[in-house]
């Protein structure tokens, strides 16, 4: 019966990450420096409030857009972190992850024959989402401009079937984030566009060289802000994300998500309200023990005559592979999980652009770091004695 599964399903590939992952996961002595998950565990406070909320028997559905107190709390969150103002009642929405969020998001605005703009190399999980909803992409390589997508770029690309422009910043898999110049210009270029902004900004609590800036901030009106507790507050598990939009967008949002999943979790969005109150500031030393670690792996990258744009957000370094290496970028960590015991994810998971890079993630301690470069660099002089 596999024939008569959606075309558009059959057609759809898993995750260049996941796919990297699985196929090592499991190896003996392997120290995987692939998945964008923090090595922190939730904080304590936040697991009490989750099994509080089982003892209490808050375990039905809630609210479709989720309980009001934590609509109330997110909303307020953003408010002290971003300066933006959201109504909790109409503006808010609390989902099953940042992924949903990008779910429901996409299949609300994009028709079929609309073009979405992103950059390159990117994070994997919008193409199938804007494929299935019958909309294409028109990616713009941003490697000669380290990996940011400004306004320069966007400006020839904009068509008069452009739906959207994705701004994930700071951005998986690059690291890098846009400064307030910078998106002040891009709400300029397209302010009164019938043109949406989706700003995927999960990674704004692990911002390192300067306060998180969300565009939203200068465009509102045209702007989806999509955030959620998973890297911020060590919670990838519990599955709670938020999204932020104006109410004229957001109450068809609502219809999307309602038919989707009824609503998040019971359990979790209680957790969640604990992480988003009394937890306002969780992330802050997980901040600084990862920008130790983005110190030490620049240091190293450098050290070995790896090409590095140095990342001022989320835990990614992209990391050019070296012209003397005749491999893909796929053959390079193959070779490198095989016979080193180290896995990084190959730069072809995150579009064409990716292709001759591979991405390095340091959401994970200090020793596995120092084994993981130890064990590239036993890896890089190895190739450059049989050049």
């Amino acid at each position: 019966m596999e024939h008569c599964i959606n075309e558009k399903v059959r057609n759809i590939q898993i995750s260049g990450i996941r796919k990297f992952f699985n196929l090592v996961s499991g190896t003996d002595d392997m120290i995987s420096l692939t998945i964008g998950q923090p090595d922190f565990h939730t904080p304590d406070h936040v697991k009490e409030a989750g099994i509080q909320a089982i003892e209490q028997n808050a375990t039905t559905y809630t609210h479709n857009a989720g309980y009001i107190e934590l609509r109330n709390a997110a909303a307020h969150y953003v408010s002290q972190k971003y300066h933006l103002t959201y109504s909790p009642e109409t503006e808010v929405i609390v989902t099953s992850g940042a992924s949903q969020a990008i779910d429901v998001t996409l299949r609300t605005i994009l028709s079929p024959g609309d073009e979405v703009i992103l950059p390159g190399p990117v994070y994997p999980g919008y193409e199938p989402i804007i494929y299935m909803c019958g909309a294409q992409l028109k990616t713009v390589d941003t490697r000669q401009n380290d990996f940011k997508l400004t306004a320069d770029l966007i400006r020839p690309a904009i068509t008069p079937q452009t739906k959207a422009i994705i701004l994930p910043y700071p951005s998986n898999p690059t690291g890098v984030s846009l400064s307030k110049a910078e998106l002040k210009e891009i709400a300029d270029l397209v302010r009164e566009k019938d043109i949406f902004i989706v700003a995927d900004e999960i990674y704004s609590e692990l911002s390192y060289d300067r306060a998180h800036v969300s565009i939203a901030s200068f465009l509102k009106e045209q702007t989806i802000v999509i955030n959620g507790l998973s890297k911020s507050h060590a919670m990838t598990g519990w599955r709670i994300g938020l999204l932020f939009a104006p109410e004229n967008i957001a109450k068809h949002m609502l219809k999307v998500h309602q038919y989707s999943v009824s609503c998040a979790s019971s359990v979790s969005q209680r957790a969640a309200l604990a992480a988003l109150t009394a937890g306002m500031d969780d992330a802050k030393p997980m901040r600084e023990q990862y920008k130790q670690r983005r110190e030490y792996v620049t240091k190293r990258l450098q050290s070995l005559g790896f090409d590095v744009v140095k990342p001022d957000g989320a835990f990614y370094f992209f990391v050019k592979i070296p012209s003397y290496v005749t491999d893909s970028s796929f053959d390079f960590c193959y070779h490198l999980a095989t016979k080193y015991k180290v896995a990084v994810v190959p730069g072809s998971a995150f579009t064409e652009y990716g292709e001759g890079y591979f991405r390095l993630s340091y959401a994970c301690s200090m020793k596995q770091l120092e084994q993981g470069m130890d064990r590239i660099e036993a890896y890089i002089r190895s190739i450059r004695e049989h050049l």
